[in-house]
Parts: structure tokens; sequence; C-alpha cells
């Protein structure tokens, strides 16, 4: 296995596995990979040294003075390359896995109902089903009507790939 450090089109950063550099650019050509945070398929490789895991093997203790930061390099909209600021770096992975922590937690506490969301939660709201958290998707005006019922509902936008069991 070869592991990328991969980006989307809004910047948001992640690893992907692949079998080898042509499993990556074959599904990279059918838009098959994903951002886990937006769902774009949008996607590009960041400069970074290659890492190929083949199976479980003891990694060497690195003392945190011995690892170098890393400037990386991603691309923007216009194509245009920048440094990405190293002091940044960590706290947009907190923030991205706080996000990720956020979304399993929604995931794993609520029932897919897909888009019978409206439905289902006016049956919730109206006592004709029992309670229970739900997800789902509708539309902006199922969103305003289940709102003028005083049915609250929260937007969360979930990525395709975070919308079933988290593994």
């Amino acid at each position: 296995m070869i592991v990328f450090n991969l980006h989307c089109d809004l910047d948001h950063r992640f690893e992907g596995w692949f079998a080898s550099h042509e499993a990556y650019e074959n599904q990279k050509s059918r838009s098959l990979i994903e951002c886990p945070l937006c769902g774009s398929t949008s996607i590009g490789k960041m400069l970074s040294a290659p890492r190929i895991s083949r199976g479980l093997v003891e990694a060497p203790n690195l003392v945190a003075a011995e690892v170098e930061p890393q400037v990386e390099v991603a691309q923007s909209k216009g194509g245009v390359a920048h440094a990405v600021n190293p002091q940044a770096a960590p706290q947009a992975l907190a923030l991205q896995a706080a996000w990720f922590q956020m979304l399993r937690y929604v995931v794993e506490n609520t029932v897919d109902v897909g888009q019978q969301f409206a439905d289902e939660a006016r049956r919730i709201h109206y006592h004709e089903a029992p309670e229970r958290n739900i997800r789902g998707q509708v539309s902006h005006q199922e969103a305003q009507a289940l709102a003028e019922e005083g049915i609250e509902i929260l937007s969360l936008p979930l990525p395709a790939a975070r919308k079933g069991p988290v593994q």
C-alpha cells in the first residue's frame, strides 16, 4: 500500500491509501476519490515524502526535536502555488479532527431516514412515531415548511462517505 497526502479544491487535507500510484490515478480519473469533509471530487496530491505500508512493522522511536516541520505547497483554484503556514497546519488539523469527531457522533447516534426525513420528522413531532434522533435529506422548501410547523431541524452538510456507519 502507498499513502498519499491529498487535498480537495477547498484545501481540506486527508490521507488516501492505494495499492499503487496507478490505482490512485485510475480512481481519480473516475471521480471515485472524495473529500471526507465536503464530498468534493476535485482532488490533488500534496508534496510529501512517500510512505509505503507493507504490513505491521514497528516504527522507530523519533524524538520530536528530530522531526523538522514540513512546509507544504498547495494549489489554489487559480492554479497558483502558495506555501501553507506550518504553524496554522496543527490548528487546521485539530479543527478538522473535531469536525470528524462530531460527524462520527451524529452518524452513530441517529437513524438515516434518507429522503423520508420531512415525513418522518412530522410523524415524530406529532407523536405518530417513536421519538428518536434521525438524519436525512430535505429540500430548502421542505426545511422551511418544517420550520413553519414548529419542527426544529439542524442542517448539517454530511459528505456521502460519512452518511453510513463510520468504521
